[in-house]
């Protein structure tokens, strides 16, 4: 029985029946290496990525025209967060047929904390879409997407995207795309790539901006033309290099990569060789390949195609499936080292286990472990104390987001203060991990950033004038980094942006200053009264509203001052036999102060946890008791990069 939908857009591919767990297949139509092309989308936080592949897909023909996805925007984005919060977090694959070709597409996240999923898929693919915003031009993502893809030896297809923006600027942002070329010392041939001029929202391409076009034809044909088939050797034999991995209740864990060399079938015998040198012999149980955003299970797979293989469940990315003994592992890109360090540990406080379901040590353990199978850039660890473990990544969102799926999940956690990772060099000394940073802001605010940025030991490399608006390009230590985001916004009204990316291990900068304000701490627990807060406003802002739980230990506000104070949030009115005004009458408290998740990451000190639970954000010291706190005093302590 062939389904409407697949022979309606794929009359050659693969039909599929599925009944229970019996798959049959009618008629598998193997596309020969010259008619396959593996192409990733790579750019900017916020350039139009997403939105890119939405357009390719549906202009392809992948959907039904009375299909539910034909209506939905930036389909790719399938987690929760994602859609939430408008940016891609996790690489995804897709695939979609252009004439007689198959096109398999990579749609990758754009902000540094997940370049770890962009330089995992350059061993996957063949060519690159650069896609740059015509009025922001080339950011400091773009460069090192770029940098990543020529390293690779990716043809890159320079996509100028949103042209039919206001202030967009084509021509200009050519320009300065081939100066980052230069600066990237990009070869001649790669030197002369191919442009075009697109609107993704509008749905339209063209090659000259003087050319009239309504659909994305001219991007297609310059992906067949230009992209060159894989990278990889038709024959005997089976060798795939693992990129990608997914888990399947039922299936285990599945291993997406390109078929580098030969061809596969379902029921193959195979081994994967490991990191580590370990060999595990096995056989291919399952062949996934794309067709638009689906899999669609095959029977076999040649050369040069992206597809699913399952069987091995041990397999990590990086890793090398083949056919036997005699073929050695591939090569792996290696991805950079993490540069930041938080802990998570259990929730111990008065509250806990209120809200969610998995709260002990061994279920946050669990959950760690199977982000790290999926998650290549995070690395985890155990610490002397059993209850708190170590997570070490590229940057606070990374690991905030994963703090968010958790809280979601139903557990509770107790996360730190973001630390750096330090390395120790040659004789010895100390380095720090110095981060190359990019700030737009409005010409008033200047003032106020750079001395921002003074008092975080930045050093100011280029800065430039554009209209009534202010390029700052520095170098600042990744510890001066924490919490500036926050500054920046709440200093230029929303209007300044910023990005940045890792630069090198530098000498130690000296001690920076952390949060200026200290805390207002709870000295007892109950439920939070009017009446006690309008007397705990007159010392700082209060972070809760009468009504809510608090325990001893609990950070209720900021002080107005640079030390903490402990404060009586559930004191209640004292009854008289005197006549009174009512309870709480004629008391006016201000709006508290409601932290994100990521910005009470940032503000916490060191001495500070912050409580994710799936209902409630807190703030709380590390020990609760104020006797006990006073005898450990904060102290900067360095953590080092594991050798």
């Amino acid at each position: 029985m062939r389904s409407p939908a697949n022979s309606a857009v794929f009359p050659l591919r693969a039909q599929l029946t599925r009944l229970v767990y019996l798959t049959t297949v009618n008629d598998t139509v193997i596309y020969d290496m010259q008619h396959i092309r593996n192409i990733a989308i790579i750019a900017h936080v916020d350039h139009g990525k997403t939105t890119l592949v939405d357009c390719l897909l549906k202009q392809s023909g992948t959907f039904r025209a009375n299909q539910a996805e034909t209506q939905v925007e930036r389909l790719m984005d399938s987690m929760d967060l994602e859609k939430e919060k408008g940016i891609t977090i996790r690489a995804k694959n897709a695939a979609f047929k252009y004439h007689n070709y198959h096109i398999n597409i990579v749609d990758t996240p754009g902000h540094a904390d997940f370049g770890g999923e962009v330089e995992r898929i350059m061993n996957m693919i063949d060519g690159v879409l650069l896609v740059v915003d015509s009025a922001e031009g080339p950011q400091a993502q773009t460069r090192f997407v770029l940098r990543k893809a020529l390293e690779a030896g990716a043809k890159p297809i320079v996509v100028i995207n949103k042209i039919d923006r206001d202030n967009a600027n084509p021509k200009k942002v050519l320009d300065q795309v081939f100066e980052l070329f230069v600066s990237l010392n990009a070869t001649d041939e790669q030197l002369d790539f191919p442009f075009i001029y697109c609107s993704a929202k509008q749905g339209y391409a063209k090659m000259e901006l003087e050319h009239t076009s309504g659909t994305m034809e001219p991007l297609f044909e310059a992906i067949v033309k230009h992209i060159p088939p894989p990278r990889a050797k038709a024959g005997d034999g089976f060798q795939l290099l693992v990129a990608n991995l997914d888990y399947s209740d039922y299936l285990g864990r599945i291993a997406f990569g390109k078929i580098v060399e030969g061809k596969v079938k379902v029921g193959d015998p195979a081994i994967c060789r490991h990191g580590d040198g370990r060999v595990s012999k096995n056989k291919i149980t399952m062949l996934y390949h794309f067709e638009g955003m689906k899999r669609i299970e095959i029977q076999e797979a040649h050369a040069g195609d992206i597809v699913g293989v399952t069987g091995f469940e041990d397999v990590f990315i990086g890793e090398t499936i083949c056919d036997s003994d005699a073929r050695p592992a591939l090569p792996y890109i290696p991805i950079d080292p993490p540069t930041i360090q938080m802990e998570f540990a259990v929730n111990d406080g008065p509250l806990a286990g209120q809200d969610g379901k998995l709260v002990t040590a061994r279920h946050i353990w669990d959950r760690l472990v199977k982000e790290i199978r999926t998650n290549v850039a995070l690395r985890i660890a155990q610490t002397s104390d059993p209850k708190i473990f170590a997570v070490s990544g590229r940057g606070e969102m990374q690991i905030a987001i994963l703090v968010e799926q958790m809280r979601r999940e139903g557990h509770e956690v107790l996360v730190s203060r973001p630390e750096v990772l330090w390395k120790k060099g040659p004789n010895g000394e100390l380095l720090e991990p110095i981060e190359k940073l990019f700030v737009e802001i409005p010409n008033d605010c200047l003032g106020n950033i750079m001395e921002n940025l003074s008092g975080r030991k930045a050093q100011i490399t280029n800065m430039a004038h554009v209209g009534n608006q202010v390029s700052v390009e520095a170098l600042v230590p990744m510890r001066g980094l924490i919490g500036f985001e926050t500054d920046l916004v709440n200093s230029t009204k929303g209007m300044g942006v910023m990005s940045h990316l890792f630069h090198e291990y530098g000498p130690d900068c000296g001690e920076i200053a952390a949060r200026k304000n200290g805390s207002l701490v709870s000295m007892d627990a109950g439920e939070a009264t009017s009446y006690a807060l309008n007397m705990v406003q007159e010392r700082g802002r209060l972070m809760i509203e009468p009504g809510d739980n608090v325990y001893v230990g609990m950070i209720v506000g900021e002080n107005a001052r640079e030390n903490d104070i402990p404060v009586n949030p559930v004191k209640e009115k004292r009854l008289t036999n005197m006549r009174s005004q009512g309870d709480g009458k004629g008391i006016q408290l201000a709006p508290p102060m409601k932290l994100s998740l990521e910005r009470a990451l940032e503000y916490i000190d060191v001495d500070e946890y912050v409580e994710a639970t799936p209902k409630n954000l807190r703030l709380r010291k590390k020990i609760l008791d104020e006797n006990q706190r006073k005898r450990s005093e904060k102290s900067r302590v360095l953590k080092f990069i594991p050798e």
